[in-house]
């Protein structure tokens, strides 16, 4: 089983990502870090291997093209995708390797825990996360471990497959640039193939960083991100936020219909900074 991330920046929560790894029960095959418009790092672990690629992108952070190298590491691999701000629960591997055991067909969904600013600091352990970690509120709409999962709740932070599985959804579209709607496309893709997502107990903890609500600091990659959706599906994704940015008076939004009125300020932008500090 081989792990892959994505990270642009973040070092620290990279370093406990691969900490996290090593105390895993299940020692995974690799670890692949695909650095993300930034020069390759220099990482080592006892326990195994680590490699490292570079994926650029001049017009924003290229997520869906990252996700996608795994068909040119080890297309027959299966594979755990990892967000770099996840540190892996030392059970998450070995719950992951069970699922696919029994249904190498579908998409396994992990679970996560969102940690408060400070949780993740020098001298954390694992009991200490999933005592300082919540669930996310949209969490109460999956029905436990095995069981079906709506494709809209798709969430690339923690999540499994085959190979031959991302091969058969088609990987991410890389025509997705930036923050959001490339995860609901592939699992829409996934849905259209005939692919189930099932509800994984494998646990991560998201580390803390800074998040906006709405989030007016990727405005304009959402926008740009929402059309594409639209014209696949003829459905809007990130309707949520698709709400505020129009209640704010930043775009005209219809059914049919997504234009921009203006971008937001800077300020409105700090203006939206989530002070609970909880990660999400």
């Amino acid at each position: 089983m081989k792990v892959i991330t994505l990270v642009h920046g973040r070092s620290t929560h990279l370093a406990n990502l691969i900490k996290g790894l090593e105390s895993s029960s299940l020692v995974p095959e690799g670890l692949w870090i695909v650095h993300m418009n930034e020069p390759c790092g220099e990482f080592d672990s006892p326990r195994f291997p680590i490699h490292t690629l570079q994926v650029n992108e001049p017009g924003g952070l290229p997520l869906a093209k990252a996700r996608s190298a795994v068909t040119d590491i080890d297309p027959a691999a299966d594979w755990v995708f990892l967000d770099v701000d996840c540190i892996p629960a030392h059970d998450l591997l070995a719950h992951y390797r069970d699922g696919l055991s029994d249904r190498p067909d579908t998409l396994h969904l992990g679970q996560v825990r969102y940690l408060p600013e400070g949780a993740s600091q020098p001298g954390w352990d694992e009991a200490a996360l999933y005592e300082r970690g919540v669930e996310h509120p949209l969490a109460r709409y999956r029905e436990g471990p095995g069981r079906d999962v709506p494709h809209h709740l798709f969430w690339s932070l923690n999540f499994a497959c085959s190979g031959s599985t991302f091969a058969r959804i088609g990987g991410f579209d890389e025509g997705y640039t930036g923050y959001g709607g490339e995860d609901t496309d592939f699992a829409f893709r996934a849905r259209e193939q005939g692919v189930a997502l099932l509800d994984n107990p494998a646990m991560a903890f998201h580390q803390y960083h800074p998040t906006y609500d709405p989030p007016l600091n990727h405005f304009s990659d959402i926008v740009t991100n929402a059309r594409r959706f639209y014209s696949r599906w003829g459905v809007w994704p990130m309707e949520g936020w698709l709400q505020a940015f129009s209640d704010l008076g930043l775009l005209h939004w219809s059914d049919a219909r997504l234009e921009i009125i203006q971008a937001p300020s800077a300020e409105q932008v700090a203006q939206t900074l989530n002070t609970q500090r909880l990660g999400f």
